[in-house]
């Protein structure tokens, strides 16, 4: 058992009459990655921005280091400052240039001083090959490179987490590779990555534990080998069976 970073527990999520999540309880432990995947609307997407606090879970426990982020008092920025996140529409500030969009959080959430926050911006820019293109805006690169500015700039951050909302899948086919390759990389560096993915390749070959969500609950989760090689419930091997072949 490594050191334990986020401890979900119970946690459960409704829009109104609608159950999104029930009961949900997982760990993520130091140099995790984890893979969740599950069909469209079984709740994975959900259960990411209820860890960001991007929405407010309706029961549970939310603990970081042993501290309920859900209790009152807690200041999301700072916690997400530790807790990152990299969406699946980019997120980028169309009116900055690559560069900025990876100094400013820095300065206005970590304090950083301007030149600081540049250099440790173009330190991870450079990590994802994206360096050449600092000075450009948004609309002036592709979808795989926008995604490779959004990683950048969540580990400009220096997070101790990186929660990943299905990363690859507003991108064309061509670019999912370039945004893949950046994660395998971070994954092999050590770092604590949490990710929504509909690639089932990525999920076997990178992650260290694959998590299947059905229905707004946690189904069955364990090792790729064990997940992939011989899942113990219908509703899994069913899922899983779709992308063999």
């Amino acid at each position: 058992m490594g050191e334990s970073i986020l401890q979900i527990h119970h946690l459960s999520k409704s829009f109104g009459s609608n159950l999104v999540l029930r009961d949900i309880d997982f760990t993520v432990d130091k140099g995790d990655v984890i893979s969740i995947i599950g069909a469209s609307g079984s709740g994975k997407s959900t259960l990411l921005r209820c860890i960001n606090l991007l929405e407010t879970p309706s029961s549970g426990e939310i603990l970081y280091h042993g501290k309920n982020v859900l209790a009152r008092g807690t200041n999301p920025a700072a916690y997400r400052a530790h807790v990152g996140m990299v969406f699946q529409s980019f997120n980028l500030f169309n009116n900055m240039t690559v560069l900025e969009n990876c100094v400013i959080g820095q300065v206005r959430v970590l304090k950083r001083d301007r030149e600081t926050a540049r250099q440790h911006a173009l330190d991870y820019l450079e990590r994802v090959g994206m360096a050449p293109y600092v000075n450009a805006r948004p609309r002036q690169i592709s979808g795989g490179q926008k995604q490779r500015v959004a990683i950048a700039r969540a580990m400009a951050m220096d997070p101790e987490v990186l929660l990943f909302d299905e990363p690859t899948s507003a991108l064309d086919p061509e670019m999912v590779g370039e945004v893949l390759n950046v994660m395998r990389r971070l994954a092999g560096s050590g770092m604590t990555m949490l990710v929504v993915t509909h690639e089932m390749a990525f999920a076997r070959d990178v992650s260290r534990r694959v998590v299947y969500m059905n229905d707004g609950v946690i189904c069955e989760q364990g090792s790729p080998e064990q997940l992939f090689g011989e899942p113990q419930r219908p509703e899994t091997r069913e899922f899983l069976s779709r992308f063999r072949g």
